[in-house]
């Protein structure tokens, strides 16, 4: 006999396990302690099997009959009910997993432990564009949903705009957290990899470079005569002699000199390509530095702030002289003094891979390069003293004395 909500809600558990059918192997399971469980009694492959449904009044009579019919169309079909059962639980799981392994929650992973390696500058820009120009757009979505169109819309604000380095860069940094997921097994493939490929590259534009000799007499001229903070003035006599990249040398730190050796060495955390370069001192760059020390108040920076002991000048300061000196942006600029270094290194004869040496480029050969930086270092001694020699020699045409 059928059952019916009210028999169902009469039902008192006794002293013994009640199984009361409802018919075509539904029946409700009513335990010693008054639990109301709906399964069903089927055969499968010549085995007797039983499926659960769930517990009364949670799982209503009506549910539990929809619920026996569509075990049985499984059993017409040939499937079994309690091992579909199972793979709809797994593929639920499966999801549920998924939402919460969104980009947004990877790419946090993936930055805490990557960010450990950066300048503070680096990992604060990195948050920048992840914060700002990534999550907004793909953040929130599961990453095995996350396809080559949702990355190529990421970038395609700042591609319209002519953005183009910024554009690469935020595809370099979707590939890095899409290559950490699929390295901790969270994806399969990094979707991302090869998409920077098909970026438009941005139009080469060089930075401008005074290269002429009677020109380079002129700007050391103009820089020996420049009256302002003793900081910015040593910082703008020494940067024609070493050629670092201007960073560099700004925040640059008295433990980095090794007077005995003549040497200046940078640490990997403030090289552009996180590897330690050495820069040998020629002996004016050296006589520059005592006469820095002498005036320098203490402190552990060789070009201080003029405010504070504890902090640097600022990156505007040396070339906010330079413009008060008459040199606009078109002429010349901080960097400039790089490819001012290559351009008459080069052409004075030196070896191409030594300058590349020098100027810390990158080598993609790691082997060559720990090479390189080891056979090369004398080679620079001698290019570095002759290179400051070359730039008195120029300063003497024009009538001024060595430094």
């Amino acid at each position: 006999m059928p059952l019916t909500d009210v028999l169902l809600r009469n039902i008192k558990p006794i002293d013994k396990v009640q199984k009361i059918s409802d018919g075509e192997g539904l029946y409700l399971h009513v335990s010693q302690t008054g639990g109301k469980l709906w399964r069903m009694a089927y055969r499968y492959a010549g085995k007797q099997k039983t499926l659960s449904f769930g517990a009364y009044p949670a799982v209503s009579l009506k549910e539990a009959r929809k619920r026996r019919d569509e075990a049985k169309e499984l059993l017409a079909a040939g499937v079994d009910p309690n091992v579909e059962k199972k793979r709809v639980k797994a593929q639920l799981l499966a999801r549920e997993k998924e939402a919460t392994n969104t980009f947004a929650l990877v790419a946090e992973e993936w930055f805490v432990k990557y960010s450990v390696s950066l300048s503070e500058r680096h990992a604060k820009r990195l948050r920048y564009y992840l914060n700002q120009r990534v999550l907004p757009i793909i953040g929130k979505k599961p990453l095995t949903e996350c396809e080559p169109d949702d990355f190529l819309a990421i970038v395609a604000k700042a591609e319209k705009a002519g953005h183009y380095e910024i554009a690469r860069k935020l595809m370099r940094l979707c590939g890095q957290v899409m290559g950490y997921a699929q390295i901790t097994g969270k994806v399969k493939y990094n979707v991302v990899s090869g998409l920077t490929k098909i970026l438009p590259s941005a139009p080469v534009k060089h930075l401008a470079a005074i290269t002429e000799p009677k020109e380079i007499a002129q700007l050391l001229r103009d820089i020996d005569n420049y009256e302002g903070h003793f900081a910015v003035v040593y910082y703008l006599k020494i940067l024609p002699y070493v050629f670092t990249r201007p960073s560099e040398l700004r925040l640059a730190q008295w433990s980095e000199i090794d007077w005995d050796e003549r040497l200046w060495k940078i640490p990997a955390t403030r090289m552009k390509m996180r590897r330690s370069h050495t820069v040998p001192l020629a002996s004016q760059v050296l006589e520059l530095l005592h006469g820095l020390k002498s005036v320098s108040r203490v402190s552990k920076f060789l070009f201080p702030s003029i405010r504070s002991n504890t902090a640097t000048i600022s990156d505007a300061a040396p070339l906010a002289a330079l413009r008060r000196l008459g040199y606009t942006k078109e002429e010349t600029c901080l960097h400039g003094f790089r490819s001012t270094a290559s351009t008459r290194l080069n052409e004075l004869g030196y070896r191409a891979d030594v300058i590349e040496s020098q100027l810390a480029h990158k080598d993609s050969d790691s082997v060559r390069l720990a090479y390189n930086r080891a056979e090369y270092l004398e080679e620079r001694r001698k290019m570095m003293q002759s290179w400051a020699d070359y730039l008195d020699g120029l300063r003497a045409e024009a009538g001024l004395p060595a430094v």
